[in-house]
């Protein structure tokens, strides 16, 4: 018998008719002979509603409350599925992220996970019962208030409790079959990708792939733990993301690159006239820490030699920009820097793939693609099996086309579906 976690995103359980259809593939699952443990997100743009009605009472939530409004989306969706899967003759119980277990630090709205003590939902399973636990969701360990995981929290809270729970594997269940070379949103001639290695998946998140939030990929990795992208709309095979001690290191047999993703969440300040001296861009980039504020790729200019003076621009969340310059302006006055800009009209486009290691002419070709399709690029970045660069977010789409085309990797023949949702 094997232990298999399964998580459905917001769009497979939009309503009640996809709750009942999820329910049937659960139910299937059990079936085969397996234990069965669910993790789901709040029914559709529930979260999103969540949000914007907080705002309407109030412009700046307090971060508890927000986390409590916040997780009675999942709640929602875990009673309901739990209605419908006994319906078909099948004891469920609903677990919400504090009962199963699921312990985080105290920041609100975008804990990480302390430890996960999975007593209650192990004891169910002993039962014979289907464990359904609400996603993106915990309590802090300090100061026992719930908290919340970030967006796409619930992919995380499905791969740490497989963890704990030293499940067989984790499936993610979506609105789309696996995942692409690109999104089939903006490339309608994207390919499934059949398999992919951790390191290629964590490039993926990081630069914008919605189909896997970073932090739970990071942690499949970690536990070693495969994972299976599926969709709730079909029964195809989708794309499984594990690492093969078998195969590993054999480039040979990989495509050169595995997909291009996107993100548009991203804005760009740039700290105008720092003097070029020691210390001063450990002391912006201390601030910004300091703040919690993840910075994404970081650019220098050469300094000025009249001057003495140089720019640095670095991008991070969208979200999370006033806060940054908020704290920069605070600082303004140590530093010595002249002024701030900001720009949140900008997206990352990125090329992966761990073939690009051994083949020389990536980057002229990258390059090239975009310059034949009009694209200026603002910024760039590299890893090992990785480029990005910062273009117009009015750009964005031509780009992506552009680095799809060039590199070959449209399907033969079926278009790529969407089957509904945002794609998580």
């Amino acid at each position: 018998m094997a232990l298999v976690v399964q998580k459905y995103g917001g769009s497979s359980v939009a309503d009640a008719s996809c709750i009942k259809r999820v329910a049937q593939r659960i139910v299937a699952t059990k079936k085969a002979g397996n234990d069965v443990v669910v993790i789901v997100s709040a029914m559709g743009d529930t979260t999103d509603e969540l949000l914007d009605l907080a705002k309407q009472v109030s412009p700046l939530p307090p971060g508890r409350e927000l986390d409590m409004l916040l997780t009675s989306g999942e709640r929602i969706s875990m009673a309901l599925l739990a209605m419908a899967i006994a319906n078909l003759g099948h004891e469920a119980r609903s677990f919400t992220g504090s009962q199963a277990g699921v312990i985080t630090d105290s920041t609100h709205g975008k804990a990480r996970i302390i430890d996960v003590t999975p007593g209650r939902i192990q004891e169910a399973l002993g039962l014979g019962h289907i464990a359904i636990v609400a996603g993106f969701q915990g309590v802090s360990q300090d100061t026992k208030d719930i908290t919340t995981l970030g967006r796409g929290g619930s992919d995380t809270t499905a791969v740490a409790l497989a963890a704990a729970l030293e499940a067989d594997v984790c499936e993610i269940y979506t609105d789309v079959d696996g995942v692409f070379t690109a999104d089939p949103r903006i490339v309608p001639t994207a390919r499934q990708i059949p398999r992919l290695s951790f390191e290629e998946t964590l490039e993926m998140a990081a630069c914008g792939a919605k189909i896997l939030h970073l932090r739970c990929v990071e942690y499949a990795r970690r536990f070693r733990l495969p994972i299976h992208v599926r969709s709730s709309f079909s029964s195809k095979e989708g794309t499984w993301v594990f690492t093969d001690p078998e195969t590993e290191g054999t480039e040979m047999e990989q495509p050169i690159i595995s997909g291009v993703a996107h993100d548009r969440s991203e804005a760009k300040i740039t700290v105008v006239g720092v003097p070029d001296k020691i210390g001063e861009a450990a002391a912006i980039f201390k601030t910004l820490a300091d703040a919690e504020i993840n910075i994404d790729m970081i650019v220098q200019n050469v300094s000025a030699a009249a001057t003495g003076r140089t720019d640095i621009s670095f991008t991070l969340p969208t979200n999370d920009a006033q806060t940054a310059l908020t704290a920069l302006k605070k600082i303004q006055s140590k530093v010595v820097f002249d002024s701030l800009l900001f720009d949140d009209r900008i997206g990352k486009v990125s090329l992966i793939g761990a073939g690009m290691r051994s083949h020389p002419g990536v980057t002229a070709t990258f390059f090239s693609a975009l310059a034949n399709a009009g694209v200026n690029i603002e910024m760039i970045s590299t890893s090992e099996i990785r480029i990005s660069v910062v273009v117009d977010e009015d750009d964005v789409d031509a780009a992506v086309n552009a680095a799809h085309q060039a590199f070959e990797l449209d399907a033969d023949e079926v278009e790529a579906v969407v089957y509904g949702g945002s794609g998580r």
